[in-house]
């Protein structure tokens, strides 16, 4: 019976940027010098000069700034690419050997097949303020989302839940949810869901707001 070829998991599309920044870092240094990966098709040293430009990204992008996420992201996508194609040069010279391939720090790829699981509930990561009477909402990511919503309400007397609510639905959880059209001083309550194989998961509790 012949050998399963042993993949990389490569599920960036659920990860922050930070989660990717700590994976790049983390295979840098597993194939610097690896003797089981010889000539990478990736100059690792250029990654390591992306990876740390991309740190910085990162950082400058915490203002909301809509340049500075441009440039987190553009700077993301490129990682991304190295490392799918690192990916491929681990998977196609780890001999089906699986102590060999966890040297380079890749996850392998899971064979077993199971039925379609509800997703672990989300919570509001943060809520930022964007322009005037503007959220920006960002939820935590979890496996297996498929997409996510975020609602608003504005905040009933005596912390009252809202009656009415505005949803906003976005592909993945690095893409903030933009809510718009807020009254400026007006509190507001903000929740987070998910979408997954089942279905979509409970509303999330409340981060509550005033809008400026």
């Amino acid at each position: 019976m012949a050998t399963k070829m042993i993949k990389a998991l490569l599920d960036f599309t659920n990860k922050m940027p930070e989660q990717i920044l700590a994976q790049g870092y983390a295979i840098v240094k597993a194939l610097t010098g690896n003797l089981n990966f010889p000539n990478t098709p990736v100059d690792l040293t250029v990654l390591k000069t992306t990876l740390d430009a991309f740190a910085i990204a990162i950082g400058d992008a915490k203002d909301g700034g809509k340049k500075a996420i441009t440039l987190r992201n553009k700077a993301g996508e490129e990682i991304v690419r190295m490392l799918r194609v690192l990916a491929f040069h681990v998977e196609l010279n780890c001999k089906d050997d699986i102590n060999i391939f966890l040297t380079s720090a890749f996850t392998p790829r899971s064979t077993t097949r199971t039925p379609p699981q509800a997703l672990e509930p989300t919570t509001v990561l943060s809520v930022d303020q964007g322009v005037s009477g503007e959220f920006k909402v960002s939820p935590k990511p979890v496996r297996r989302a498929k997409n996510y919503q975020a609602r608003s309400g504005q905040v009933g007397p005596g912390g009252a839940t809202p009656t009415t609510w505005s949803i906003v639905t976005i592909p993945n959880a690095k893409t903030a949810a933009v809510i718009s059209g807020l009254t400026p001083g007006t509190t507001y309550a903000i929740q987070v869901r998910a979408y997954g194989a089942l279905g979509y998961t409970e509303w999330s509790d409340s981060a509550v707001r005033m809008a400026i």
